[in-house]
């Protein structure tokens, strides 16, 4: 396919909302560093020197890789302080990105040791993103995310917990690491607890398995969002039940790309997908071992995939209609999305520049 012809409206200047944004991943590269250092954790070269590291995940082995590094850059999350002052700056980052609404997913059982346990570990997360939130004007919402590889008893105990904070910033239900290592049939009854408690149903499917990994999520966990789900494309009659539920995929360019999934970013189905009439939100998964951020992912949109501005502002809405963000911030997401676009390209607001209504930009610029 010839790319079509794109303009130049400023990505960053576009509003939007992220809904695939893992906890320690989000995490500023030079904030590692600086954390590590000061905490005395060892750094492997691949996290150092040789970053953002080389990833290969579709492996058993490649995997193991990537889950170390994680576990090692979420090593340096020791103080309190240390969590809210990542939540600050992914906020600030995110305000940069010209989000102005994110869903942070984390599993609290990877802090609760450090942090006092389960409840300590959450309540810390939510009141960090709270003060983030009020720092910035990003609104921020919390992805409580089950782990594959435990028992689904754990997963129960999670969404247990994670239904006593709706309402006060828990919005959803997730369901992460390798999908090899856990049937998301073995977890619809924490799902089902989840959705009785009025929470979205968010699990990772169709990443390093094909599409009956997806199927299971959207037909047993009736997923209102799947975390990738790329490989739906390869199975007609699923995609075609995914655009008439109107399920949301968090479909993740850089990311695919860095473990493997995809050779390239040309290669990731964002055309095939939105064409068919998926809803997709764009993300940006762990831009701490990715190196990117989520513009960047509309940049690949546009640049890889031909994507149009009037397309890409499309993303945009899909990605905000897909999110469990209050109504009033949807409608002021979707105004500043309707007027990026009925702005002449020369007109529209540069990079940097403020592209949130109600959103502060950070006091100082950002790095990563």
């Amino acid at each position: 396919m010839e790319p079509r012809p794109v303009s130049e409206r400023p990505i960053r200047a576009l509003p939007k909302a992220h809904l695939h944004l893992h906890f320690t991943g989000s995490m500023r590269h030079s904030t590692l560093v600086e954390m590590a250092a000061r905490h005395g954790v060892h750094l492997p070269d691949a996290l150092v020197e040789d970053w953002p590291p080389r990833l290969h995940a579709t492996d058993e082995r490649g995997w193991f890789r990537f889950q170390r590094l994680y576990d090692i850059a979420r090593s340096v999350l020791q103080t309190p302080e240390d969590m809210r002052r990542l939540l600050r700056e992914t906020a600030e980052d995110e305000a940069a990105e010209g989000s102005g609404w994110l869903e942070i997913q984390v599993d609290p059982s990877g802090y609760a040791g450090r942090f006092g346990g389960l409840t300590p570990t959450v309540e810390l997360v939510l009141d960090a993103a709270r003060e983030a939130s009020a720092a910035t004007g990003v609104g921020i919402g919390v992805v409580i995310a089950a782990n594959r590889t435990r028992h689904p008893l754990d997963a129960k105990t999670l969404a247990r917990l994670a239904i006593r904070y709706t309402g006060q910033g828990v919005v959803g239900f997730g369901l992460s690491n390798d999908e090899r290592r856990g049937r998301a049939y073995d977890f619809d009854g924490a799902f089902r607890i989840a959705r009785r408690g009025g929470l979205l149903a968010a699990p990772h499917g169709g990443e390093l398995l094909g599409p009956q990994s997806v199927r299971e999520c959207v037909e047993t966990l009736r997923a209102d969002r799947i975390g990738h789900g790329v490989r739906a494309v390869e199975d007609p009659r699923l995609l075609e039940e995914i655009v008439r539920r109107q399920v949301t995929l968090e479909v993740c360019p850089a990311s695919n790309v860095g473990l493997g999934v995809a050779a390239t970013a040309a290669d990731v189905p964002v055309r095939a997908l939105f064409e068919a009439g998926a809803r997709i939100a764009l993300g940006a998964d762990d831009p701490l071992l990715f190196g990117s951020r989520l513009a960047r992912q509309y940049e690949l949109a546009r640049g890889e995939h031909g994507f149009s501005d009037a397309e890409l502002a499309e993303l945009a809405r899909q990605s905000v209609l897909g999110s469990a963000a209050p109504e009033d911030v949807r409608k002021r997401l979707l105004a500043g999305i309707d007027d990026w676009l009925r702005r002449p390209a020369a007109d529209a607001p540069q990079t940097g520049e403020a592209s949130v209504p109600g959103a502060r930009r950070p006091a100082s610029p950002t790095s990563r």
